[in-house]
């Protein structure tokens, strides 16, 4: 015996390719028409209408309102168990209500009922569930039917005015009209859902393309939940975090307690987004995060980025030796071939036996600045190749005095703007003179431009003495103008950092980088009777 379900299974009619119209649309229509002729029964067999039930065709509605029920409940039944092929059901539910309210329209007085309306209604949602194919098919019959019921009302009623056959023309032109704007209608979607289609597959193809690129990133990417639960991790996070890709995540207060902390702090001061330079200690490394709350509530999800922090010093020191490097370069190229010519130059006119001493002593000014200009240069140099300095024993005491007065001398200071104070018990030192030449000309250099004003010009003082131990000597540039502010201080060392707008941002790095060649301890700290002061340490001899 055959079971009911299998003899479903076999009336069924094999699978379509085809997508129009599809089983939603045809469920909505049938939703639409089985409303529709429920309300029309109800209305009909409701007790307000016995003022109807006199007139003549009152038996043709109440049987045609009935039987059009019955046959959209075995429409939806053939529709819902998908007994038909789809094109079938659209067709002959749209030809059901043309002939259903064609009637309709008879028996309640012709076109003046109402009903043809109804008929446009069809006509448009025949239209669009045929994919226009056969729009213009469904308003042909349904004007015929129009005109057809109104010329038999005309000649074999005798209830209808001559002039309503005017009616029922303007009634067929809208059927037509409205399946052609249905038509247009339906290809408009048709171009919109072609487009939607192609959009998914690009934004399915940039998805997966995206989080490629975010599990390939150097950098690692958290996203945390409400509970700052870990919910999507790349690679370079989990290595950060220590976790492996596919085990449990603990919470991250368990995880990172301090890098939790943070987060909190940040979010509880309703910052949005934050950032930091300072590391967080995070397993046996220090990380630099930056958060983003994807909210506006405290307690939404975060995205996270982390940052090793040795990563990032080895970068930024990679990018400033490499710009250090083509300064270098250039300097060499640009400014040593000329300044050759002009020392040059000047020892040929030092020759000459008629000159005054007054020409002979600018002579000597010039070819010693040249002289330290080339010195400077080859510093530079031997910075970005990282050479090996030349150590000479010094005596603080004396190097310091000529520095001081070839300092003033090439910067025309007047008296009483630089000041030498050097300890009698000042050890011996080693060092490179010439990186000593330049480091405290740098630092010279720098006081004199940020310490001072018009109104009152920068002093400087140089100090030397032993520290305590007497294993170790200093040399101090003091200077009496603002104290450096902490930001200010702490990134000051930094290559390419200034605040002026003609500084180079190299002055400070150079002589913090020449410092540590010769193994000298470069340090800044504010006077306690206010000023600056930058602190050489230097090892005795």
């Amino acid at each position: 015996m055959t079971r009911f379900p299998d003899l479903i299974m076999e009336l069924r009619p094999p699978r379509e390719t085809d997508p129009y119209p599809r089983w939603i649309a045809l469920d909505w229509f049938a939703f639409y028409r089985l409303c529709l002729a429920a309300g029309l029964v109800a209305v009909y067999l409701s007790p307000f209408a016995r003022d109807w039930k006199n007139m003549r065709f009152w038996p043709l509605t109440v049987s045609v309102s009935l039987v059009y029920l019955l046959s959209v409940l075995l429409w939806l039944l053939f529709t819902r168990l998908r007994l038909m092929p789809k094109v079938w059901l659209a067709q002959t539910g749209v030809a059901i209500d043309i002939f259903a309210f064609t009637l309709l329209m008879h028996a309640n007085g012709g076109i003046e009922s109402g009903f043809g309306l109804v008929l446009a209604i069809t006509v448009a949602a025949g239209a669009l569930l045929m994919e226009g194919k056969l729009s213009l098919l469904f308003a042909a019959l349904a004007s015929v039917g129009v005109l057809t019921e109104h010329a038999y009302m005309e000649f074999h009623v005798n209830q209808a005015a001559s002039a309503n056959f005017t009616r029922a023309g303007l009634l067929g032109a809208t059927y037509f009209t409205m399946a052609l704007l249905a038509h247009v209608l339906y290809r408009r979607i048709r171009e919109t859902e072609r487009l939607a289609a192609s959009r998914q597959v690009d934004l399915a193809d940039l998805s997966k393309l995206n989080e490629f690129i975010i599990q390939r990133m150097s950098i690692g990417v958290l996203v945390l939940d409400e509970r700052r639960q870990i919910r999507l991790m790349n690679e370079a996070a989990g290595q950060l975090l220590g976790l492996a890709q596919g085990v449990p995540r603990p919470p991250l207060a368990t995880l990172a307690p301090a890098l939790h902390t943070w987060i909190e702090e940040r979010v509880a001061r309703g910052r949005k987004k934050a950032s930091t330079n300072d590391g967080i200690p995070i397993q046996d490394r220090e990380v630099e995060p930056s958060l983003l709350l994807l909210g506006h509530r405290p307690s939404s999800p975060v995205l996270l980025f982390l940052r090793d922090k040795r990563t990032s010093i080895q970068e930024a020191q990679q990018i400033k030796l490499a710009s250090l490097g083509r300064l270098t370069a250039s300097i060499a190229h640009n400014i040593r071939n000329p300044l050759s010519a002009i020392n040059h130059a000047g020892q040929l006119l030092a020759e000459s036996q008629a000159l005054p001493d007054e020409d002979r002593q600018l002579i000597r000014i010039m070819l010693r600045n040249s002289r330290r200009i080339d010195e400077i240069i080859e510093s530079v140099l031997q910075l970005s190749r990282r050479n090996r300095a030349e150590a000479q024993v010094l005596d603080p005491g004396i190097w310091i005095e000529d520095f001081a007065s070839e300092f003033i001398e090439s910067h025309t200071l007047p008296m009483g703007r630089l000041i030498v104070s050097v300890a009698a018990e000042t050890p011996m030192v080693e060092v490179d003179p010439r990186h000593l030449r330049q480091i405290l000309a740098n630092l010279c250099d720098n006081a004199l431009r940020h310490s001072g004003s018009a109104q009152s010009p920068a002093c400087l003082e140089l100090r030397a003495g032993p520290e305590a131990g007497g294993e170790r000597a200093f040399i101090e540039v003091r200077d009496s103008g603002p104290a450096i502010d902490p930001e200010t201080a702490a990134e000051m060392f930094t290559p390419f950092f200034t605040t002026s707008i003609s500084g180079s941002g190299l002055g400070l790095y150079i002589a913090l980088e020449l410092s540590e060649t010769n193994g000298i301890e470069l340090r800044y700290q504010v006077l306690e009777d206010g000023g600056n002061c930058f602190r050489l340490s230097l090892a005795a001899c």
